[in-house]
């Protein structure tokens, strides 16, 4: 029996880590706590089984391993994203944006809905907080969705999934734990992620549409009374117009000097331009545009800068995503400023909640590390990845499998946890596959972020519950008796949006191109034009053995000028050097060597 669990040891340990979590253990603690107990079993086993390799010396490491994880600078992008998504979130930005979009889509059947999806994919790109987007979405939008008839699970599902894309857009949290879990470039895995999220944002807005015409009404548009900009899309339009003319002149002007960064530049040109007139306009009661086409440039292009100044310097090279998200932390200090609405209690509260999320990620690691020496020392990274590898089906099989286990296990896990405690088992396999790592995080992270929007557990869920209303209120705008929304309307809601995002999962599989762009196109390279020069190593045999003309101080070499090693070939002749004075005895290498 002590055998059998000495040769075990690792899906058992496994197995206990999973009761721990179960039980509602903290994750961190768990992992630490099971790290340690199954060190101090393996090396009372280890000699009994030759796949354990643990012993009382290998803590030692335990120092170094924490200090990795601290002097991360990968992770430093966590607080600075965390901290920008929340002082904007204070700052009011989500409800100018919510009640502008509103206004914009509002006479089309369906509008408020599409608007929260256009909101969300935009605070995705600007806070990467799923909880901001679900909470400000939930206190702004749910009240009018339901003011104008909106069904109550359309209306909770959809404010629900338009706040986890803040999971997969860029600058998601989760693609940074990921791409640090994976070992690769957080800006890779932006770039990668970005196609995939703007589809899921078009799948979202597609099913919309569709419910528009299967159930006209259970999204109706906004009543004339209730648009309070008017109309005046056709302004809007003119001046984009406008704004893209501008840009493509200052293009053309500045592409002599400015080469490739013409466009960008060009497109800055125009929007700026754009946003002054949209600013004079206001201010000096022009009459030039709109009051719609005045509020929706003036709401709509601050945090598109924002967003430029994030990803747009993170994807041109610029910034890493840490220096990008320091930008965008004081880039939303000053968007909060310009609104007036920056206080201490703001930046108190965005620090105090900063501080706890990045706390939470760093007990995490150090459980993850402390569980992960004592996993490897048993081996039990080779167990999983025999596992996993010996799948029928080669890759797709373990495509399939791990997706599916992913899928189940969020029932139960949240993303970080999942990042940290799967993720590193299942690389090594992938990798061993030939699967591309990139390809492979964004892929976990679209599955991943069903975690959000499973019943019972999903934490979207849990957000939009917790500002819901659960009891009948009196409307304020028409003074109706409204009826509270159910925990139940808010998990059927859900159901549709978890089967869109699986549709996500098979999309992204089947078209993987979607997220390997971010190679770019390679240079086509001709393999006839290609020539190898082995450099010389000096006279003598730069190793230290004879030189007999092979470059290595080997007759012969690597198939070298020197002749053949089978004819004794012609050696060549000898460059124009100094004579040496005394050709050095070969060494004797029929004996070891002598250090006396």
């Amino acid at each position: 029996m002590i055998e059998f669990i000495a040769d075990n040891l690792a899906p058992i340990m496994f197995a206990s880590l999973v009761i721990f979590l179960l039980l509602g253990y903290p994750v961190a603690f768990s992992l630490a706590a099971n790290g340690l107990l199954f060190f101090i079993i393996g090396v009372e086993l280890a000699p009994l089984s030759d796949s354990i390799n643990l012993s009382w010396p290998l803590l030692n490491a335990l120092p170094e391993r924490f200090w990795g994880v601290m002097s991360n600078d990968t992770l430093l992008a966590i607080p600075f994203f965390t901290f920008m998504g929340i002082v904007l979130e204070r700052s009011g930005m989500a409800e100018d944006l919510l009640d502008t979009i509103g206004q914009l889509f509002g006479p089309i059947r369906g509008g408020l809905a599409y608007a929260v999806i256009f909101v969300g994919a935009l605070l995705a790109a600007t806070t990467g907080v799923v909880a901001a987007s679900v909470i400000a979405m939930g206190l702004i939008s749910l009240p009018i969705m339901l003011r104008y008839g909106y069904d109550r699970r359309v209306a909770s599902g959809v404010i629900a999934a338009s706040g986890t894309l803040a999971q997969i857009i860029p600058p998601s949290l989760v693609l940074i734990v990921l791409a640090d879990q994976l070992g690769r470039s957080v800006g890779d895995m932006y770039a990668g992620a970005l196609i995939p999220g703007l589809v899921l944002t078009g799948l979202y807005m597609g099913y919309i549409m569709l419910m528009s015409f299967l159930k006209r009404d259970s999204m109706p548009a906004l009543p004339l009374e209730a648009r309070t900009l008017g109309s005046g899309v056709a302004s809007l339009v003119v001046a984009v117009a406008v704004a893209v003319a501008i840009a493509y002149a200052a293009h053309v002007y500045l592409a002599p000097t400015q080469g490739e960064n013409a466009d960008i530049l060009g497109a800055t040109v125009g929007v700026i331009f754009v946003y002054i007139v949209a600013i004079a306009d206001k201010a000096f009661n022009i009459g030039i545009l709109s009051r719609l086409a005045q509020q929706v440039i003036i709401v709509l292009i601050p945090p598109l800068a924002l967003i430029f100044l994030v990803l747009g310097t993170i994807f041109l090279g610029i910034a890493t995503p840490t220096e990008g998200g320091a930008m965008g932390a004081v880039g939303a200090l000053i968007l909060a400023a310009a609104k007036g609405r920056l206080n201490m209690d703001v930046v108190r509260a965005a620090l105090a909640s900063t501080t706890r999320l990045s706390a939470f990620v760093l007990f995490i690691l150090i459980g993850a590390r402390v569980f992960s020496l004592t996993f490897y020392g048993v081996n039990g990274h080779l167990w999983v990845e025999h596992l996993l590898v010996g799948l029928p089906g080669g890759e797709v099989g373990f495509l399939i499998a791990v997706n599916v286990l992913v899928f189940l296990l969020a029932f139960f896990l949240d993303f970080f946890e999942l990042a940290f405690i799967i993720v590193p088992l299942l690389a090594p396999a992938a990798e061993k596959l030939g699967i591309d790592l990139i390809w492979f995080g964004v892929l976990l992270g679209i599955n991943m972020q069903t975690s959000f929007m499973h019943p019972p557990f999903g934490f979207a869920l849990f957000y939009l519950r917790s500002v819901a209303p659960r009891v009948p209120y009196l409307d304020k705008v028409t003074g109706k008796r409204m009826q509270p929304v159910s925990t139940g309307q808010i998990y059927w809601g859900a159901v549709p949006f978890v089967g869109i995002q699986i549709i996500m999962v098979a999309l992204t599989l089947m078209f993987p191109q979607m997220v390997m762009h971010y190679k770019g196109a390679g240079a086509d390279v001709d393999p006839s034009t290609i020539k190898i020069e082995v450099p010389g190593f000096g006279t003598g045999g730069g190793l230290g053995l004879p030189d007999n003309g092979g470059g290595l101080g080997l007759p012969g070499g690597l198939q070298l000028p020197g002749g053949s090693p089978l004819d004794g070939g012609q050696q060549p002749a000898q460059p124009n050097v100094a004579p040496q004075q005394q050709q050095p005895p070969a060494p004797d290498l029929s004996a070891p060597p002598s250090f006396n």
